[in-house]
C-alpha cells in the first residue's frame, strides 16, 4: 500500500515536505488509555512513521465508554498489543514498538531515549508523570503532557498552554507545585479550563471513581496530536 495514496488528503494541507517530516519522525506515547490512545491513533492516521507506545495495563470493561481500543471482544488483553494490531490495520507502514511496562523512575533511562523527536505524556499517576517530565527536561527531550479530562461533561474545549498558566485543573495544580520544586520553569500541557463538576453534582459511587464520558478524552487526544504534528512539521 502506497503512502502517497493513503495520505493524499493530508498532503493537500501540509505539503510533500510536511508529509516526509511526519514519516521520518519518531514519537513516544506513554499511556494509551482514553487520552493517549486517541493521540496514538491520530498520529498513526496523520502519517507518523515510527511510534513507541508504553503502557502496562489491560483492556477493562469499564474502558469501553471512552477508550477507542476497548471492545467487548478484547477485555483482558494488553492495551499496547491491541493498539499495535489496530495501527497495523490502519497504516501497515507505521513502525510501532509496543512496550507493556509501567513507566517509573527506575526504568526511564532504558525506555525514554534521546532518539524520540517528542514524548507524549498521557499518564494518570502523578508521581510517574512527574518523573517522566523531569527526566525529559533534564535530558533535552521534547515532551507535552495531558492534564485532566475526567469529571467534566460540557464545553470540551482543550488548548495547549504552559502549565504555569493553567487554571481550573486539579492535576495541573498538583503538578505545578512538584515541577517548581524540581526547578522546572515551563512545561507545555494540553488542558481544559472547564471546571470539573463538584461531587454533589455527580452520581458518584462509593469507590470515588472519576466520572467520564466518550468525547472528552478523545478531544484531548486530538489536541495533543495536533500539537505533536505542528512540532514535527515546523520549519526550524
Amino acid at each position: 500500500m502506497k503512502n502517497s495514496e493513503m495520505f493524499e488528503r493530508t498532503k493537500i494541507l501540509i505539503g510533500e515536505e510536511g508529509l516526509k517530516k511526519l514519516n521520518a519522525a519518531n514519537v513516544c506515547v506513554v499511556g494509551v488509555g482514553g487520552v493517549g490512545g486517541a493521540t496514538f491513533e491520530m498520529l498513526v492516521r496523520a502519517g507518523v512513521g515510527r511510534i513507541t507506545i508504553i503502557d502496562f495495563d489491560v483492556v477493562d470493561i469499564t474502558n469501553i465508554n471512552r477508550q477507542l481500543i476497548a471492545t467487548t471482544h478484547n477485555v483482558g488483553n494488553s492495551k499496547v498489543a491491541e493498539w499495535k494490531k489496530r495501527a497495523q490495520e490502519i497504516n501497515p507502514n507505521c513502525k510501532v514498538e509496543a512496550i507493556c511496562e509501567k513507566i517509573c523512575a527506575e526504568n526511564l533511562k532504558d525506555l525514554i531515549l534521546p532518539k524520540f523527536d517528542i514524548v507524549v505524556d498521557a499518564i494518570d499517576m502523578v508521581q510517574n508523570k512527574v518523573d517522566l517530565i523531569d527526566f525529559c527536561h533534564k535530558n533535552g527531550i521534547k515532551i507535552i503532557s495531558a492534564m485532566g479530562a475526567g469529571n467534566r461533561l460540557s464545553n470540551p474545549i482543550f488548548r495547549a498552554v504552559d502549565i504555569f498558566k493553567t487554571k481550573g485543573d486539579g492535576l495541573a495544580k498538583v503538578l505545578r507545585k512538584k515541577l517548581k520544586l524540581l526547578g522546572i520553569q515551563n512545561h507545555k500541557v494540553v488542558c481544559c479550563e472547564t471546571q470539573s463538576l463538584p461531587n454533589e453534582e455527580l452520581f458518584a459511587d462509593e469507590e470515588k471513581h472519576i466520572g467520564s464520558i466518550s468525547y472528552y478524552p478523545v478531544m484531548a487526544g486530538c489536541v495533543l496530536c495536533e500539537q505533536v504534528v505542528f512540532e514535527l512539521i515546523k520549519n526550524d
